[in-house]
């Protein structure tokens, strides 16, 4: 009889009951087991607290406007230097002369006229150079434009006076029977015609070897009358009454103010 030889000692179980059973066929490993094994442990993840979008749209604000309100007592500081340094004042504007050559309107609502015009422009800053791009005149009878000129572009020099002279004239104007009725009505009146005059133009200023950006300006001048010349002496309007404005005209896109 062969004798049988049994284990002296029990095995290894170090590794647990999963892994003797796993080396054991007779003996497989439960659901419980195997998912217990491979399932890694639980561990509670971080909390990171959500950003309040209000609160940093409201600190954006808040800094919009603080930067907007240093940006605006740098220009007022900037201004105030500038204007105890230079004590800038605009330019005058008179009328000096106007004389009329003629002024008829035909069968046809047309207009045709001639103007000789002096415009006296006064510049009364100490340190102050205007330099002006051309300007456009517009001579008007109650909103109807009866005569256009141009005078060229020039530099007005300190505590100068400039005589500008240029001829207003029209020719062939198509006018609508309404402005034909006023004009024709104003021409036969014992007061004479009312006149005003439009000057258009930019104006930059110089100090020293610094310029300003171009500034539109215009000038108006009202109070101005002229009755229609006899024969082919040119009538002399009456312009002691003329008064002149001027405007400082900004342009903001499509509107100008």
């Amino acid at each position: 009889m062969t004798d049988r030889v049994y284990p002296s000692a029990k095995p290894n179980t170090a590794n647990g009951t999963a892994v003797a059973a796993a080396g054991n066929g007779a003996f497989p490993a439960t659901k419980a087991q195997l998912y217990g094994a491979t399932r890694p442990a639980y561990r509670p993840q971080p909390h990171h607290r959500r950003r309040n979008g209000r609160s940093c749209c409201c600190s954006c604000c808040l800094w919009l406007t603080l930067l907007i309100i240093i940006l605006l007592l740098i220009v007022a500081i900037a201004g105030a230097v500038f204007y105890v340094l230079y004590r800038p004042h605009r330019p005058a504007f008179s009328v000096s002369g106007l004389k009329l050559s003629y002024l008829n309107v035909t069968s046809s609502s047309t207009l045709n006229s001639k103007f000789d015009l002096n415009i006296t422009a006064k510049n009364p800053n100490k340190k102050l150079v205007f330099i002006y791009s051309p300007i456009t005149i517009s001579i008007l009878s109650n909103d109807v434009d009866i005569g256009d000129g141009t005078v060229p572009s020039f530099v007005h020099g300190k505590k100068n006076t400039t005589l500008l002279k240029t001829a207003i004239t029209s020719s062939g104007r198509a006018l609508d029977s309404a402005s034909v009725s006023g004009l024709k009505t104003d021409m036969k009146s014992k007061n004479g015609l009312p006149l005003k005059i439009k000057l258009d133009t930019k104006v930059k200023a110089k100090m020293g070897g610094f310029k300003t950006p171009k500034i539109g300006i215009r000038v108006s001048c009202e109070g101005i009358s002229a009755t229609l010349p006899t024969g082919k002496t040119a009538a002399t309007a009456s312009t002691a009454n003329a008064k002149c404005k001027v405007d400082v005209r900004v342009k903001i896109w499509k509107w100008t103010f």
